[in-house]
């Protein structure tokens, strides 16, 4: 019994412990010094850091942009099949002129939004296909030796057409199945080097800007409003002499992506034009302008040439005598262009200022752990820093003597 009622009276002791901080004043160099040098990081960090370079005063926003371009540049081709011909904007861009794409309010922060343009580079033309039949050219599949071997209807996704039942000389030695198709068929095979539209290098694109950050009610243009008519005509865009134009050359973009125009023209690829507008507006919102830079999208790997670059295949029809339909296959090899825009901006607000200020403020909390783990794990004198630390107090034993 005696032992329960002491556990019992040690059990009520602890439940009714109260911890009250108590000042301790230690004159020391090494732990005086601790203790200034982690307030110096933590006031550095709160100071420098979140309010200097984060800007951790300012309430912030995402940016609303719309993106328009337009493309401008002749070419002049001379081949067997097309003959001497002119290529203009109609001709090269693909589809014709880059639409706008608007981000929408709700879209992730700092989302980059995107509005692309297509640029014709190199072609492989086959001409005079009308609808009719003709071999099927030669695969594993489409072999064969009597019309046993060619079942009538089947269309074989990776084939041309719809297999007529007949078996028919390919070539001399060769027999493919018959099938109804635009023929002749395409011969598919590589590309012409240097390629055709080779002067497209020299084809310029104007890009038209328009953000918004709706939190602050501020719009902005990427041309500037210095910009006039007079200037856009004749400027083209130079980050070093000419960084505000907004009028680049397709090989300057190339170029700065540190790619040679030439060669990737020949089976085409992926640029991307990133536009950012990262804004203080506490500052005039004449500083506020965009920042060019460019990259390479797609997948360049030396040592995997398999399906390189960019392309697709499209047709311009006609009608020939006794209005028979015709058409020019033409697969397009060329350069994808991705405008994309990314953006915040920051202005000042007292909720965030005081946000950041208080989680400072808190951080300095930690000096005071550090500091009595040093003073009570690492000094020699730490059992004497103990003992002057914690002091106990029983309430139960001061009233036993009051009554006595």
């Amino acid at each position: 019994m005696t032992q329960d009622n002491g556990c019992c009276v040690s059990v009520c002791q602890c439940f009714f412990d109260y911890a009250t901080p108590q000042i301790l004043v230690i004159r020391s160099r090494k732990v005086g010094a601790v203790n200034r040098l982690i307030q110096a990081i933590i006031v550095a960090y709160v100071i420098g850091y979140v309010c200097v370079l984060k800007r951790g005063y300012q309430d912030t926003d995402s940016v609303i942009s719309s993106v328009t371009t337009k493309v401008k540049g002749i070419a002049l081709t001379n081949t067997s099949d097309l003959g001497l011909r002119i290529w203009d904007v109609a001709d090269y861009v693909i589809p014709p002129q880059g639409g706008e794409v608007l981000q929408r309010p709700g879209s992730p922060k700092n989302q980059a939004e995107e509005s692309s343009f297509f640029v014709l580079t190199n072609l492989i033309i086959t001409t005079n296909q009308t609808q009719s039949h003709c071999p099927e050219v030669p695969t594993p599949s489409s072999m064969c030796s009597s019309d046993r071997d060619c079942v009538p209807g089947f269309k074989d996704v990776r084939g041309n057409g719809v297999r007529t039942g007949k078996c028919v000389n390919y070539t001399a030695t060769n027999m493919t199945c018959e099938v109804m198709a635009w023929c002749p068929l395409e011969v598919d095979g590589e590309p012409p080097i240097p390629p055709m539209l080779a002067d497209a290098e020299n084809f310029t694109v104007l890009i038209k800007n328009s953000i918004r950050y709706p939190k602050f009610n501020f719009n902005k243009r990427n041309i500037l409003p210095y910009i006039n008519n007079t200037y856009l005509k004749q400027c083209i865009f130079n980050s070093t002499t000419d960084p505000d134009c907004p009028i680049f050359t397709l090989k300057y973009i190339v170029s700065a992506a540190n790619e040679d125009f030439q060669v990737m023209a020949v089976h085409g690829g992926v640029m991307g034009i990133q536009i950012v507008w990262n804004c203080d507006l506490d500052m005039p919102a004449s500083w506020c302008t965009p920042k060019y830079t460019f990259r390479r999208l797609d997948n360049k790997d030396p040592d995997n040439t398999v399906a390189p670059g960019y392309n697709f295949r499209f047709a311009k029809y006609y009608k020939i005598a006794d209005d028979v339909e015709t058409r020019t296959l033409i697969k397009g090899f060329g350069i994808r262009f991705d405008v994309m825009v990314f953006g915040k901006a920051g202005k000042f607000s007292i909720v965030p200022m005081l946000l950041n200020l208080g989680a400072g403020l808190a951080l300095l909390g930690v000096v005071t752990v550090v500091c009595d783990l040093v003073v009570l794990t690492f000094m020699k004198k730490r059992n004497h820093y103990k003992a002057k630390k914690f002091s106990y107090v029983d309430d139960f034993a001061l009233l036993s003597e009051t009554a006595t």
